[in-house]
């Protein structure tokens, strides 16, 4: 099926050994436009072959076009994080594994040494993530003028980690450039529309509405948690269900999850945990107990919502909300994929409700209330405050001048009715 891209056999080869069997609605759309060599703006939910849309038509232009000369890397591509840039890496490994096409991958969290050979040998494509990259370019050891296409995947949350910065630099070292590509789960917001004019040359934009095969069927629901006590004993009896497989549970800080990860373990509950600063040797370690089944929990802080490459995860739970609706999107993204059912349960406090109502305006669903009955909250749902509507009190206002304008005017008549009389 993937023959009707005119992608070289080789290319074709390394679809079937990926397991591919038809192009998803993302790739459809994707393919063709950034084979013609045009910019690409591209939004599609996560688990629907996004990493393909952009790595085979990467790869189909190295091999249009051979290597004249021996040098820096001609196609590069920038990922948020360490595991998605992991991802992405072995995707392109797999999908190029037929061709001689070589491909480097630089990461912050490990020895710089470890990337000399990338650096000093010739490179066709490369996943970077941003800040690693940048230190090569300051310190003269990186050359981006020999890039010809330049990917940015998951662009949104680059910018909310701060990396706008550095991209803007990273585009500005490959000026010489002949294609962009930009793709996200979402591209929700202002900010995501400024960057990419900035980056693009009159891009096409796509955005795939994936069929039912392809959509994550992913059970929403919230339970009321009257504290942190009580939220503690919801997340442990809902781990300890049969149907739990496999679970990621968020948390925002990273002393929760070692908070966490303390009481699931003194519950019986085995786990391992992921957040920001741990050596990449620790997280690597930490996401092969999980994938090889030693563990069926994971407790993470949002540093594993994007490129957490795990299959088949049943559950996730929220057990800290997160502050922006699309954040919730990335977490359940980690659930329910490629056709699979999943479930995303959100313990939920009073002070949580109002980035509930963000998130049900945000995904247009209502997150359904469950209750167990041996842990019924004691409180009613917190209800978020309205704010009083001021065009009714500018029309109040207005309301009374009118009746003071109209006693003004009586007396004012009968004033010139007196008047009058007393003339006469």
């Amino acid at each position: 099926m993937f023959k009707q891209f005119d992608l070289d056999d080789e290319l074709v080869a390394g679809t079937v050994k990926a397991g591919f069997k038809k192009p998803t609605s993302i790739q459809n759309l994707v393919l063709p436009e950034a084979m013609a060599g045009k910019d690409v703006l591209a939004s599609a939910p996560t688990g629907t072959g996004k990493t393909a849309a952009f790595i085979l038509p990467c790869a189909q232009h190295l091999l249009d076009y051979p290597r004249t000369k021996p040098g820096f890397p001609r196609v590069l591509i920038l990922a948020p994080t360490r595991e998605l840039a992991t991802q992405i890496f072995q995707q392109a490994e797999l999908l190029t594994e037929f061709t001689d096409i070589k491909i480097g991958l630089i990461t912050g969290g490990v020895n710089y040494g470890s990337h000399k050979e990338i650096l000093t040998q010739t490179t066709d494509m490369l996943i970077a993530t941003p800040g690693r990259l940048m230190d090569y370019i300051d310190n003269e050891q990186f050359d981006a003028r020999d890039i010809e296409i330049l990917v940015l995947d998951e662009a949104d949350r680059m910018l909310d980690m701060g990396f706008s910065d550095s991209i803007n630099r990273i585009a500005g070292e490959a000026r010489w450039r002949k294609q962009t590509l930009l793709l996200s789960a979402t591209l929700a917001g202002a900010g995501i529309i400024r960057f990419s004019k900035d980056l693009l040359n009159e891009p096409v934009f796509v955005e795939s509405d994936p069929s039912r095969k392809e959509k994550a069927k992913t059970h929403q629901w919230l339970h009321l948690a009257d504290s942190k006590e009580h939220k503690l004993k919801l997340l442990c009896h809902i781990l300890k269900q049969k149907d739990v497989k496999r679970a990621v549970v968020f948390a925002n800080k990273r002393e929760t999850v070692q908070m966490l990860a303390g009481v699931l373990q003194g519950e019986d509950l085995s786990n391992a945990w992921l957040e920001g600063e741990m050596p990449q040797d620790k997280r690597n370690n930490a996401v092969s107990r999980v994938k090889d089944g030693k563990v069926n929990i994971l407790i993470a802080t949002d540093v594993a919502a994007r490129g957490l490459d795990i299959d088949d995860i049943t559950h996730v739970i929220n057990f800290d909300m997160p502050r922006k609706a699309d954040i919730y999107v990335h977490r359940i993204g980690r659930t329910g994929r490629a056709g699979k059912k999943g479930t995303a349960i959100s313990l939920v406090e009073a002070h949580d409700m109002l980035s509930v109502g963000k998130i049900e305006r945000f995904t247009e669903e209502i997150l359904r209330r469950r209750v167990i009955d041996e842990l019924r909250p004691a409180y009613k749902e917190a209800r978020i405050p309205v704010k009083k509507n001021k065009t009714k009190k500018v029309v109040k206002k207005n309301a009374g001048l009118t009746r003071k304008a109209k006693a003004a005017k009586k007396a004012k008549k009968a004033k010139k009715a007196k008047k009058k009389s007393a003339a006469k």
